[in-house]
């Protein structure tokens, strides 16, 4: 069936369920969504359950988008708002999506703003067209949900001509009779970096992941095999999460020829682009080869499609998408994918944590059907089992106690996303509840915006945290003992204080970042400590040292002297957002459905393969552990 055909038979079927009294003016596939455009809004405020019915009965993701011409003013429409929501709601910001005929309410008590079962909300919708969506204000603004928002909406229109393409070629109705899926494995097997993998089927190639090996950034994943070219034949790209080693290379496939969806979750979203503009900032200021520029961040962040948790959505004509929490940073996903009518289902796990943290609950195990599983193992190992979380902390606190004595700094290298704030939650505990005397704690590099957007998505953190700080009013994020290091000044009068303090600062591997100068400056003093709290890849900075090497080549103004490291080295495992290896095989365990299938990737060779046999013999599943460039049939 034609697409134009689908649509008209859709729009009798819509017509026939919505009350006679509402306008239906157009309908028409945006993305994934099926777009109903009504002329009278107004008429559909008390009828949330028709919405959801015929969601239901259609099977599709339904937006209902008022006609401009019914939309107030802004200026007039937040005027209206003002009136309607009591003051002691706290409004703190309006921001009006054109593109989505929404008007996000930013609030320090959100329900006062929806009102006794949304009554407020109905007002709201009745009096100014839009429709409105609350959030509570968050305490630190973030400037890259700003930036992203705005450069959203300066382009909302060629967005919207973007997104009629997608839709047409999602719900472009299948060719072939044939029924297969395999997997070609493009980056990330057997090594940890470079994550990318090909999903496919006769009428479908999805991409999960594109990212860069974090100990060699010119080395991205495979993808000049003949499976992805052009590169404008794969139908969408998912991604899991928003670390380098699993996004970095995203914009890349833009500038050799993509043109298609990418479809993650909202912080997610936000976070890669932060992450992305950081990458190629740090690799032009250190002189390395930039393998895209800006342009092609913002081109592939025109591209974006946000999906929540627990939301199935059709990405091609026959694969559907739901994200399911991962426990690992930030809007950090399990990939689950329904192929076909009921013929086949799989997920990646990208990385994930199959522990309640202090920032996440664990990973996702209930899928309704689960064939296939694509599980990392960067814990994979015999050996790679870690102290619980609680030990972890009390040695950490010990390791900063006996810094201090001594009169030293301890600098914690982290990545920006989800360590640094677990750290930054334990500190505060303990400094709150005096187990830790009260000593700066300076946070430097990225973590200032990344710890800023993890208050922006407070329901993207763990109910435990949520409750802490909405209900007892205690925010540790915003603890005064954080001291935000904002200039080179700054960070050269840290250096030069000769006073006891915490330092976190990026990158977490020593790769680059202000992480290097507080090195270089506090390595040389046994009175310093240095703490690894993340995975240091093979190859990194960080794995040297780890290793104990006490002469290190480090770059300097262009040139490369020779660095004596005195100060103290500690590991301390425990905080790492990846399983262990006993949480692995109790994630297979958990899981609601086995799978008839399971691969290991995302961890060195010795791993995957152990990790693997381990889950052959406890459960008698089929596994392998499959090289880079390999291609496997799941059905």
């Amino acid at each position: 069936m034609s697409s134009k055909k689908y649509i008209a038979e859709l729009k009798d079927r819509i017509r026939n369920v919505l009350p006679k009294s509402v306008k239906v003016k157009n309908v028409e596939f945006e993305g994934p969504q099926l777009v109903i455009y009504i002329e009278n809004p107004q008429e559909l405020a008390e009828s949330g359950d028709v919405i959801r019915k015929l969601a239901k009965d259609l099977r599709k993701r339904i937006v209902i988008r008022p006609d401009p011409k019914s939309l107030k003013p802004p200026e007039v429409a937040k005027e209206t708002i003002l009136k309607i929501v009591p003051q002691e709601a706290q409004i703190t910001n309006f921001f009006f999506d054109e593109e989505n005929g929404e008007v996000i309410i930013e609030a320090e008590k959100p329900g006062i703003v929806i009102g006794k079962q949304g009554k407020t909300l109905r007002d709201i919708m009745k009096a100014v067209g839009w429709s409105p969506k609350v959030m509570r204000s968050p305490p630190i603004k973030s400037k890259i949900i700003e930036n992203v928002r705005n450069f959203l909406l300066s382009f909302k229109e060629e967005r919207k001509e973007i997104l009629k393409k997608i839709g047409e070629r999602i719900h472009r109705g299948g060719i072939y009779e044939d029924k297969w899926v395999r997997v070609t494995f493009l980056g990330g097997s057997r090594e940890v970096g470079r994550s990318c993998y090909l999903l496919q089927t006769p009428e479908s190639k999805i991409l999960i992941d594109c990212g860069v090996n974090v100990s060699n950034i010119q080395q991205s994943p495979y993808l000049y095999v003949p499976e992805i070219q052009p590169l404008d034949s794969i139908d969408a790209v998912v991604i899991t999460h928003a670390h380098l080693d699993h996004c970095g290379f995203v914009p890349l496939l833009y500038k050799y020829g993509y043109k298609g969806p990418i479809y993650l979750t909202p912080p997610t979203r936000d976070l890669m682009v932060l992450l992305q503009l950081d990458f190629i900032d740090v690799a032009a200021r250190e002189g390395s080869a930039i393998p895209y520029e800006s342009q092609h961040i913002r081109e592939a962040l025109k591209h974006t499609i946000t999906l929540d948790y627990g939301v199935v959505t059709d990405i091609s004509p026959d694969v559907r998408l739901t994200f399911h929490n991962a426990g690992h940073i930030l809007g950090s996903a399990i990939a689950h994918f329904h192929i076909g009518e009921g013929l086949y289902n799989i997920a990646f796990t990208g990385d994930f944590k199959f522990e309640r943290t202090r920032l996440f609950d664990k990973a996702e195990t209930n899928f309704p059907r689960l064939e296939g599983l694509i599980i990392e193992a960067t814990y994979g190992g015999s050996e790679d089992f870690q102290p619980g979380r609680k030990e972890a902390e009390e040695r950490l606190i010990e390791i900063i106690k006996r810094t201090i004595e001594r009169g030293g700094k301890v600098l914690i290298p982290t990545f920006a996303v989800g360590r640094s704030q677990e750290v930054m939650v334990v500190l505060e505990e303990n400094i709150r509840e005096k187990r830790l005397e009260e000593i700066p704690v300076y946070i430097d590099g990225m973590i200032y915006e990344a710890t800023a957007l993890h208050t922006a998505y407070p329901e993207y953190l763990n109910s435990h945290l949520r409750d802490l700080i909405f209900y007892h009013g205690v925010n540790p994020f915003i603890s005064d003992n954080f001291v935000r290091v904002d200039s080179p000044s700054k960070r050269q009068e840290v250096m030069d204080d000769p006073s006891p303090a915490v330092i976190l600062a990026t990158s977490g591997m020593l790769n680059g970042g202000p992480v290097m100068e507080y090195f270089r400056a506090l390595a040389p003093d046994e009175k310093n400590t240095i703490v690894f709290v993340g995975y240091q890849a093979e190859g990194t900075l960080g794995r040297r040292i780890q290793k104990g090497w006490k002469e290190i080549p480090f770059p300097t103004d262009g040139r490369r002297e020779v660095l004596n490291v005195s100060m103290e080295v500690e590991t301390v495992d425990g905080f790492s957002g990846h399983s262990d290896r006993k949480q692995l095989m109790n994630y297979i365990r958990a899981l609601n459905s086995k799978p008839e299938k399971v691969l290991t990737v995302h961890g060195d060779e010795g791993k995957c393969i152990e990790l693997a046999s381990s889950i052959y013999k406890t459960f008698r599943i089929e596994t392998r552990a499959p090289q880079n460039l390999e291609t496997v049939r799941f059905l």
